[in-house]
């Protein structure tokens, strides 16, 4: 590989809450790290919300990140129920013997929280360089990236892909399109939310509504065409529309803003390469039903800051990357597996399914510790 410009001991791909998150699990160890981000500081943002469960809150405690975040929104409860079939289950916080089940946050909120604690830490970023290529050998890895209108080579002993961009991701062992698509929006309520979030699975998918600020964030899987209508609707049709589909459990909807569409897709790849490991969405992508993909892409970043810690000396090494795979293999793939199987067994509206699915949410409603063991994986992955 000819062009080398620099090196350092890890090289992390992505400076985003995940990346952002292994490099500060990273700070107080011996090793040089390099973060290349491809968007500039001001463009690093926008406005989509993210579900933290109360595990991540914790380890962005212990990353220095969660006292810099500002509003987070606490979900002290879960309302579950189905369209056009029987059944209904609630969660709670006193259930699972926690304050908040988890908090929904501002992405740029949480993207500003955890640039605050890089530079406190006095992290090296380079921002406005984009990775297009990410290689390895047995010794060393690298990563071809642009600046200043230019080529370079940056070398690394390990090179952490934390980047979700399709480019970069390796090609995954197991893939669904679900043909569906999630629409995003704020939405407004003549009611408080009280901290409740709903689940509500409909034939085309489920819907969610997470209390958000004086509101909720909606995210209302739908068929693509489906997807377009609303995003092209006035807001009172899309509203109505709404009201429609989801009921009055959360009250009247009375305003929205900020409506957005992308498609949902299910990916499982195999982590790790020559001095090459992947985390969060470049390693697995997941449906947005349960709100498990970036809580899990958290851990990721610090179980592996976890097992370079545990000996840095061997950095990189098929050794060390095969261990941290192993480590995560039953939390990668429970959270996949779990997500996928809801996706799969709720989105359709055949009639003996109703009433079997309704009969199993009224038997998990009233069965104690099947919600406390269910809680706790959701706050906490495999190790809850």
């Amino acid at each position: 590989m000819n062009h080398v410009a620099n090196h350092a001991d890890i090289v992390i791909v992505g400076a985003g809450p995940v990346g952002a998150a292994l490099a500060l699990g990273l700070q107080d160890l011996d090793v040089s790290v390099l973060l290349l981000e491809a968007n500039s500081p001001e463009a690093a943002g926008h406005r989509r919300t993210l579900a933290l469960s109360y595990g991540s809150r914790l380890l962005l405690e212990r990353l220095g990140a969660w006292e810099r975040l500002a509003s987070p929104t606490p979900i002290t409860s879960i309302e579950i129920s189905q369209q056009g079939g029987p059944g209904r289950a609630g969660l709670s916080a006193e259930q699972a013997d926690v304050p908040a089940l988890g908090y929904v946050v501002g992405y740029g909120n949480l993207h500003r929280a955890f640039a605050d604690a890089l530079r406190a830490a006095d992290a090296e970023i380079r921002y406005a360089t984009p990775v297009h290529r990410v290689a390895g050998t047995q010794s060393y890895g690298a990563v071809a990236c642009r600046s200043d209108g230019a080529e370079h080579w940056i070398t690394a002993r390990l090179v952490a892909v934390a980047d979700g961009g399709a480019a970069l991701a390796p090609v995954p062992r197991w893939r669904r399109d679900y043909e569906q698509w999630a629409v995003t929006a704020d939405v407004s309520a003549d009611a408080g939310h009280g901290g409740v979030a709903y689940e509500r699975f409909t034939p085309q998918g489920p819907m969610a509504l997470l209390p958000h600020d004086d509101g909720f964030a909606l995210v209302w899987t739908v068929r693509q065409e489906q997807a377009e209508r609303l995003c092209g609707l006035a807001d009172a049709d899309f509203l109505a529309s709404l009201q429609e589909q989801f009921g009055d459990r959360a009250g009247t909807f009375t305003a929205l803003e900020a409506r957005s569409r992308f498609p949902l897709r299910f990916a499982f790849a195999n982590p790790v390469g020559r001095r090459v490991v992947y985390l969060g969405n470049a390693a697995q992508t997941l449906h947005p039903v349960a709100g498990q993909g970036f809580n899990l892409g958290l851990r990721d970043a610090f179980e592996l800051a976890e097992a370079i810690a545990r000996d840095p000396r061997q950095l990189g090494s098929p050794a060390m990357l095969q261990r941290y795979r192993r480590g995560r293999r039953l939390d990668r793939l429970g959270g996949s597996l779990f997500t996928d199987g809801l996706v799969r067994l709720f989105s359709n509206d055949r009639v003996p399914l109703n009433w079997l699915r309704g009969g199993g949410l009224a038997t998990f409603d009233a069965w104690p510790s099947a919600k406390k063991f269910l809680l706790r994986r959701m706050m906490f992955g495999a190790a809850g």
